[in-house]
């Protein structure tokens, strides 16, 4: 059974109006009675745990030195002694819960998240709320079955200033929008390589840590965060921070679905290292209405730069990591999940807005009130702008390396296009790399089409085999058919 975007989108009105008379989401409890688990408390995990507070009643983790310094750790902030897991499977057996967090790597969003509901809780999720978009497709199915709110780690849906921002853009305060670019320009140094496969600790439950994605010998230095940078468990800077400012630019944008076609330039340059995801990216979400570009650069500004890593990124009007929003009476720089700030066509300042919002208290309220309207990052808002994430990431995978003449060639014909791969160009030109050699040659695309509807690659030849993955077999997604 196949369920298009019309299903999905008109799923999430007639759930959010049942969830407003079904007896098992009535406001029973108010948000301090509310008990929730946390999987995954090292990095992210410890944001999740000090958002969630007292209403954190279990924690779970592959890690057991992770997992039982942060149980003792929050234990002694809130005064609760916290139950503790290794096994997402056997804390949703046991616990009484309400809602799951989820800060895991990306692998296992769907996978923890799709068990949980199905189990009844409610679910906040990290972004990328996927690792594929058939994944996404299947989370977005599972909580409108099992009508529970799932709430997509994307903090800045929350913020009142940006909200107020888009409702005085899409107003027609500066006229139409011509396009958004997001900007991801983050220090990435080089992650090293192993001669010989990393040794995984014995307190780390690595099976469990692979879940659905293939289990294999690892040549990067350290197994936490890195995964970010192999395809098996991550999906590179663009799917990590990037994701930020892809659902940002979309939100000004007005789009609800995915662009009817994408493409990917770029490659990993400059270093070489155990990782296989780009740390230098242009991708190209060809919307009717506008475009939305997105730049990804982990090198600094120059060679020189480098001696300095972190304090010397490039900057594009103004935006390092940020989406600028340009508009026919000017443009609007986005410079963080909080602020907003206009201009006009001759670079006066119109407008400054300012202020953030509490993510997690915004699921926590929408729980009690069991109303899906008043989550500000619902999952299908989520599982857009990870897919498109994941599809740029698909039209790299089916890229072809080529000099800089024959992409310059080849993207002459769209000036937005071309000027973003000049501008990357000279950055990678500045960071002594060079773009012509057969070894630090970049690797150009081919457009990936998208039926709206059906969210499934329509072409080139070979997209669709990586639509999804199938997973190991005690690991795998399930398919509710979407």
């Amino acid at each position: 059974m196949s369920i298009d975007r019309r299903l999905f989108m008109s799923g999430a009105a007639a759930a959010g109006a049942s969830l407003l008379s079904s007896p098992s989401l009535a406001a029973s409890k108010s948000v301090a009675d509310l008990r929730i688990a946390v999987v995954g408390v090292r990095g992210r995990g410890r944001e999740h745990l000090m958002g969630l507070g007292k209403n954190v009643v279990a924690v779970c983790d592959i890690d057991r030195e992770v997992l039982n310094k942060q149980a003792q750790l929050h234990g002694e902030k809130t005064g609760r002694t916290l139950a503790k897991y290794v096994d997402f499977r056997e804390m949703l057996q046991k616990e009484d819960l309400d809602g799951v967090s989820i800060a895991t790597p990306n692998h296992t969003h769907c996978l923890i998240g799709i068990a949980a509901l199905e189990a009844g809780k409610h679910v906040y999720t990290e972004k990328p709320i996927s690792h594929n978009v058939w994944e996404g497709r299947q989370l977005v199915a599972a909580a409108r079955k099992h009508d529970r709110l799932v709430q997509c780690g994307t903090q800045s849906r929350s913020s009142p200033s940006l909200m107020k921002a888009v409702d005085w853009v899409r107003g027609g305060q500066l006229g139409a929008v011509q396009y958004a670019i997001g900007t991801c320009y983050k220090p990435r140094k080089a992650i090293g390589k192993l001669d010989q496969p990393l040794r995984i600790p014995d307190t780390i439950d690595y099976d469990l840590w692979c879940g659905p994605a293939e289990m294999r010998d690892l040549y990067r230095p350290q197994l936490h965060y890195d995964w970010h940078w192999d395809t098996n468990t991550g999906n590179g800077d663009m799917g990590n921070q990037g994701i930020h400012q892809m659902d940002i630019a979309r939100w000004f944008l007005g789009e609800e679905g995915m662009a009817p076609r994408t493409m990917s330039l770029g490659g990993r340059l400059g270093y070489d290292d155990a990782a296989n995801t780009p740390n230098t990216q242009v991708v190209y979400h060809d919307y009717a209405a506008a475009p939305l570009i997105f730049e990804t650069r982990g090198l600094p500004r120059s060679k020189a730069a480098q001696k300095q890593w972190g304090s010397q990124m490039d900057r594009y009007r103004g935006s390092g990591i940020g989406v600028i929003v340009q508009c026919e009476g000017g443009h609007v720089l986005i410079p963080s999940y909080t602020e907003a700030i206009a201009y006009d066509r001759t670079g006066k300042q119109v407008e400054h807005w300012r202020g953030g919002g509490d993510h997690f208290r915004n699921w926590l309220e929408a729980i009690v009130a069991g109303d899906r309207s008043l989550l500000n990052g619902e999952i299908q808002e989520g599982h857009v702008s990870s897919s498109l994430c994941h599809i740029g990431g698909v039209s790299h995978e089916l890229g072809t390396k080529m000099t800089a003449d024959e992409i310059a060639e080849s993207v002459a014909a769209d000036p937005l296009l071309s000027g973003a791969f000049d501008r990357m160009a000279a950055h990678l030109r500045a960071n002594d790399v060079d773009i012509d050699s057969e070894t630090e040659s970049l690797t150009l695309g081919p457009w990936v089409d998208v039926d709206a509807e059906t969210e499934r690659f329509s072409g080139p030849a070979g997209a669709e085999k990586l639509f999804r993955r199938e997973g190991r077999a005690e690991f795998r997604v399930s398919d509710l058919g979407a």
